[in-house]
């Protein structure tokens, strides 16, 4: 395989999110679960997914609705806008906009969010997520070349 990491990195995915998908490695960082999941999505791995929620989220009872969600999106992009600390070295953050085409509704859409992780035994797991909106004049994230109000926020 001689691809690009559908994470964004730049990396070939060898190198990148599919050494944390096949278990060869796990994570350091948030930063890097969150790509890796991102990948997981493009790849309709909701083996993975499940595995890196965090254990308490319970996240299999999600199992149909994840491969259901997966079947129909496509994903366009990831965009990392930033990765922060949390109250202690067990807590991180990363917001990101992740582009994707609804193939259900036939239109684009995006995830804006703002995910929280937390380290349990050296390993990463994603817990939950604050979804941003963009102003109603903002560029839509989508990536359709509209004004937010005139796409996805209407």
């Amino acid at each position: 395989m001689d691809t690009l990491c559908p994470c964004g990195s730049g990396l070939r995915s060898e190198q990148c999110c599919a050494v944390f998908i096949s278990g060869a490695s796990r994570p350091r960082t948030p930063g890097q679960l969150m790509r890796s999941r991102y990948t997981a999505f493009t790849q309709a791995n909701v083996d993975y997914l499940i595995a890196t929620w965090h254990p308490e989220c319970n996240a299999s009872r999600w199992r149909a609705e994840l491969a259901a969600q997966c079947a129909v999106s496509q994903w366009r992009g990831l965009r990392v806008k930033s990765e922060s600390p949390g109250k202690d070295p067990m807590e991180g953050y990363v917001e990101f906009i992740a582009r994707f085409f609804d193939g259900q509704r036939q239109r684009p859409g995006f995830i804006h969010e703002r995910s929280r992780f937390v380290r349990i035994d050296d390993r990463w797991y994603y817990v939950d997520g604050v979804h941003k909106q963009p102003a109603r004049n903002e560029p839509c994230p989508c990536g359709s070349g509209n004004k937010y109000k005139k796409c996805c926020g209407c």
